[in-house]
Protein backbone atom coordinates (compact mmCIF):
# COMPACT_ATOMS: atom_id res chain seq x y z
CA UNK A 1 0.00 0.00 0.00
CA UNK A 2 1.58 3.36 -0.99
CA UNK A 3 2.78 5.64 1.76
CA UNK A 4 1.40 9.10 2.28
CA UNK A 5 2.96 12.23 0.88
CA UNK A 6 4.36 14.33 3.72
CA UNK A 7 4.39 18.12 3.40
CA UNK A 8 6.27 20.58 5.63
CA UNK A 9 4.91 24.12 5.66
CA UNK A 10 5.59 25.50 9.14
CA UNK A 11 7.75 24.89 12.19
CA UNK A 12 4.95 22.77 13.62
CA UNK A 13 4.18 20.65 10.53
CA UNK A 14 4.31 16.91 11.11
CA UNK A 15 6.93 14.73 9.44
CA UNK A 16 6.93 11.99 12.06
CA UNK A 17 6.44 9.28 9.45
CA UNK A 18 9.71 10.17 7.76
CA UNK A 19 11.60 9.95 11.05
CA UNK A 20 10.14 6.53 11.75
CA UNK A 21 11.26 5.45 8.28
CA UNK A 22 14.80 6.54 9.08
CA UNK A 23 15.08 9.57 6.82
CA UNK A 24 16.50 11.82 9.54
CA UNK A 25 13.69 14.38 9.61
CA UNK A 26 12.88 16.21 12.85
CA UNK A 27 9.54 15.22 14.37
CA UNK A 28 7.01 17.87 15.43
CA UNK A 29 3.24 17.94 15.56
CA UNK A 30 0.84 20.10 13.51
CA UNK A 31 -0.11 23.36 15.18
CA UNK A 32 -3.65 24.54 15.72
CA UNK A 33 -3.21 26.57 12.53
CA UNK A 34 -2.69 23.46 10.40
CA UNK A 35 -5.76 22.60 8.38
CA UNK A 36 -5.84 18.99 7.21
CA UNK A 37 -6.37 18.75 3.45
CA UNK A 38 -7.00 15.04 3.20
CA UNK A 39 -4.85 12.08 4.06
CA UNK A 40 -1.20 13.00 4.55
CA UNK A 41 -1.55 16.66 3.50
CA UNK A 42 -1.53 19.77 5.66
CA UNK A 43 -2.12 23.39 4.71
CA UNK A 44 -1.02 26.02 7.23
CA UNK A 45 -3.13 29.09 8.03
CA UNK A 46 -1.75 32.61 7.73
CA UNK A 47 -1.37 32.86 11.52
CA UNK A 48 0.75 29.68 11.59
CA UNK A 49 2.83 30.77 8.59
CA UNK A 50 3.59 34.04 10.40
CA UNK A 51 5.33 32.21 13.25
CA UNK A 52 9.10 32.39 13.25
CA UNK A 53 11.81 30.09 14.59
CA UNK A 54 14.45 31.56 16.91
CA UNK A 55 18.07 30.49 16.58
CA UNK A 56 18.02 29.01 20.09
CA UNK A 57 15.16 26.71 18.97
CA UNK A 58 17.01 25.25 15.99
CA UNK A 59 17.93 21.63 16.57
CA UNK A 60 20.04 19.13 14.68
CA UNK A 61 18.28 17.88 11.50
CA UNK A 62 15.77 20.74 11.55
CA UNK A 63 15.14 23.11 8.64
CA UNK A 64 15.10 26.90 8.43
CA UNK A 65 15.32 29.68 5.85
CA UNK A 66 18.28 32.07 5.68
CA UNK A 67 19.04 34.66 2.99
CA UNK A 68 16.09 33.41 0.92
CA UNK A 69 17.39 29.84 0.77
CA UNK A 70 16.47 26.65 2.65
CA UNK A 71 18.99 25.16 5.07
CA UNK A 72 19.33 22.00 7.11
CA UNK A 73 20.99 22.10 10.51
CA UNK A 74 23.74 19.45 10.64
CA UNK A 75 24.94 20.32 14.12
CA UNK A 76 24.39 23.05 16.68
CA UNK A 77 26.32 24.39 19.66
CA UNK A 78 25.00 26.90 22.19
CA UNK A 79 27.48 29.20 23.95
CA UNK A 80 26.10 30.85 27.11
CA UNK A 81 27.71 34.09 28.30
CA UNK A 82 30.25 33.90 31.10
CA UNK A 83 30.10 37.61 31.81
CA UNK A 84 27.06 39.43 33.15
CA UNK A 85 25.10 41.04 30.35
CA UNK A 86 26.65 38.87 27.66
CA UNK A 87 24.62 37.31 24.86
CA UNK A 88 23.86 33.65 24.24
CA UNK A 89 25.23 32.62 20.85
CA UNK A 90 24.20 29.71 18.66
CA UNK A 91 26.79 28.22 16.29
CA UNK A 92 25.14 26.19 13.52
CA UNK A 93 26.75 23.86 11.02
CA UNK A 94 24.35 24.29 8.11
CA UNK A 95 23.83 22.92 4.60
CA UNK A 96 22.33 24.98 1.79
CA UNK A 97 19.77 22.66 0.19
CA UNK A 98 20.09 24.43 -3.17
CA UNK A 99 23.87 24.58 -3.57
CA UNK A 100 24.81 21.73 -1.16
CA UNK A 101 27.40 24.06 0.41
CA UNK A 102 28.18 23.35 4.08
CA UNK A 103 29.52 25.96 6.49
CA UNK A 104 29.38 27.16 10.10
CA UNK A 105 27.71 30.41 11.13
CA UNK A 106 27.07 31.99 14.52
CA UNK A 107 23.78 33.72 15.37
CA UNK A 108 22.40 35.53 18.36
CA UNK A 109 19.97 33.34 20.31
CA UNK A 110 17.00 35.59 19.52
CA UNK A 111 17.54 35.91 15.77
CA UNK A 112 14.47 34.73 13.91
CA UNK A 113 14.09 32.55 10.83
CA UNK A 114 11.15 31.54 8.68
CA UNK A 115 10.39 27.88 8.09
CA UNK A 116 11.07 26.95 4.45
CA UNK A 117 8.21 25.70 2.27
CA UNK A 118 9.50 22.13 1.96
CA UNK A 119 7.69 19.02 0.85
CA UNK A 120 8.81 15.39 0.85
CA UNK A 121 7.29 13.07 -1.76
CA UNK A 122 8.06 9.35 -1.47
CA UNK A 123 9.16 7.80 -4.76
CA UNK A 124 10.92 4.70 -6.06
CA UNK A 125 13.81 4.87 -8.51
CA UNK A 126 13.10 3.38 -11.94
CA UNK A 127 15.91 4.08 -14.42
CA UNK A 128 18.13 6.76 -15.95
CA UNK A 129 17.80 8.00 -19.52
CA UNK A 130 18.34 10.97 -21.78
CA UNK A 131 15.64 12.86 -19.85
CA UNK A 132 17.39 12.33 -16.51
CA UNK A 133 16.75 10.04 -13.54
CA UNK A 134 13.22 8.67 -13.47
CA UNK A 135 11.21 8.02 -10.32
CA UNK A 136 7.66 6.82 -9.62
CA UNK A 137 5.65 8.79 -7.07
CA UNK A 138 4.39 6.27 -4.50
CA UNK A 139 1.15 8.19 -4.00
CA UNK A 140 0.11 9.23 -7.51
CA UNK A 141 2.13 6.59 -9.45
CA UNK A 142 3.20 9.34 -11.84
CA UNK A 143 6.72 9.32 -13.28
CA UNK A 144 9.03 12.24 -12.49
CA UNK A 145 12.38 12.88 -14.17
CA UNK A 146 15.12 14.71 -12.26
CA UNK A 147 18.15 16.19 -13.99
CA UNK A 148 21.81 15.55 -13.09
CA UNK A 149 21.99 19.02 -11.54
CA UNK A 150 19.45 17.93 -8.90
CA UNK A 151 20.58 14.34 -8.36
CA UNK A 152 24.31 15.17 -8.32
CA UNK A 153 26.56 12.58 -6.66
CA UNK A 154 23.49 10.87 -5.20
CA UNK A 155 23.40 8.94 -8.48
CA UNK A 156 25.93 6.60 -6.87
CA UNK A 157 23.28 5.51 -4.36
CA UNK A 158 20.50 4.90 -6.87
CA UNK A 159 19.71 1.26 -7.49
CA UNK A 160 16.55 -0.20 -9.02
CA UNK A 161 13.46 0.21 -6.82
CA UNK A 162 15.22 1.98 -3.96
CA UNK A 163 12.67 4.20 -2.18
CA UNK A 164 13.70 7.80 -1.53
CA UNK A 165 12.11 11.09 -0.60
CA UNK A 166 12.10 13.75 -3.32
CA UNK A 167 12.58 17.04 -1.53
CA UNK A 168 10.78 20.07 -2.95
CA UNK A 169 11.20 23.75 -2.13
CA UNK A 170 8.32 26.02 -3.08
CA UNK A 171 6.99 23.13 -5.16
CA UNK A 172 10.24 22.61 -7.12
CA UNK A 173 12.39 19.46 -6.70
CA UNK A 174 15.77 20.32 -5.17
CA UNK A 175 17.22 17.00 -4.03
CA UNK A 176 16.84 13.51 -2.61
CA UNK A 177 16.62 12.12 0.91
CA UNK A 178 17.76 8.50 1.33
CA UNK A 179 17.12 5.91 4.03
CA UNK A 180 20.09 5.34 6.36
CA UNK A 181 21.50 2.52 4.22
CA UNK A 182 21.24 1.16 0.68
CA UNK A 183 22.32 -2.26 -0.56
CA UNK A 184 24.69 -2.39 -3.56
CA UNK A 185 26.48 -5.23 -5.34
CA UNK A 186 30.27 -5.36 -5.58
CA UNK A 187 31.23 -5.48 -9.26
CA UNK A 188 35.00 -5.34 -8.83
CA UNK A 189 37.52 -5.79 -6.06
CA UNK A 190 40.88 -7.46 -5.70
CA UNK A 191 40.73 -10.91 -4.11
CA UNK A 192 41.64 -11.11 -0.44
CA UNK A 193 44.63 -12.99 0.86
CA UNK A 194 44.58 -16.35 2.58
CA UNK A 195 43.48 -16.19 6.17
CA UNK A 196 41.17 -13.17 5.75
CA UNK A 197 38.28 -13.25 8.23
CA UNK A 198 35.29 -11.10 9.04
CA UNK A 199 37.05 -9.82 12.14
CA UNK A 200 40.07 -8.51 10.23
CA UNK A 201 40.78 -4.75 10.32
CA UNK A 202 42.44 -4.35 6.90
CA UNK A 203 40.47 -2.93 3.96
CA UNK A 204 40.66 -2.76 0.19
CA UNK A 205 39.02 -0.73 -2.56
CA UNK A 206 35.80 -2.01 -4.13
CA UNK A 207 33.70 -0.72 -7.04
CA UNK A 208 29.94 -1.08 -6.64
CA UNK A 209 27.24 -1.50 -9.30
CA UNK A 210 26.50 2.24 -9.41
CA UNK A 211 30.15 3.19 -9.91
CA UNK A 212 30.65 4.17 -6.27
CA UNK A 213 34.05 3.22 -4.85
CA UNK A 214 34.36 2.45 -1.15
CA UNK A 215 36.75 0.71 1.24
CA UNK A 216 35.60 -2.76 2.27
CA UNK A 217 37.05 -5.51 4.51
CA UNK A 218 39.38 -7.97 2.80
CA UNK A 219 36.86 -10.82 3.01
CA UNK A 220 34.38 -9.06 0.68
CA UNK A 221 34.47 -10.48 -2.85
CA UNK A 222 32.93 -9.72 -6.24
CA UNK A 223 29.22 -10.49 -6.38
CA UNK A 224 28.67 -9.77 -2.67
CA UNK A 225 26.01 -7.28 -1.68
CA UNK A 226 27.04 -4.71 0.90
CA UNK A 227 25.25 -2.07 2.95
CA UNK A 228 26.42 1.49 2.34
CA UNK A 229 25.79 4.29 4.81
CA UNK A 230 24.08 6.97 2.69
CA UNK A 231 25.35 9.90 4.75
CA UNK A 232 29.04 8.95 4.85
CA UNK A 233 29.16 6.70 1.73
CA UNK A 234 31.04 4.12 3.80
CA UNK A 235 30.82 0.33 4.17
CA UNK A 236 28.27 -0.61 6.83
CA UNK A 237 28.20 -4.40 6.62
CA UNK A 238 27.19 -7.30 4.44
CA UNK A 239 23.65 -7.18 3.08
Amino acid sequence: MPRKRMIVRSTRASVAGLLRAGYGIQTTMPSSGAQKQGEGHYNISEDSMASMLEAIEIKRKSYFEFDNAPYKCLDVEVSKPTARGGQTLVRIKMRNLLTRAVFDKTFKAGEKFAEPDLAMDEASYLYSGTDGYNFMDQTTFETLALGPDIVGDDKHLLVDNVVVQIQKYNGRPIGLQFPPHVELKVTYTEPGVRGDTASGGATKLATLETGLEIRVPLFIKEGDKVKVHTETREFSGRA
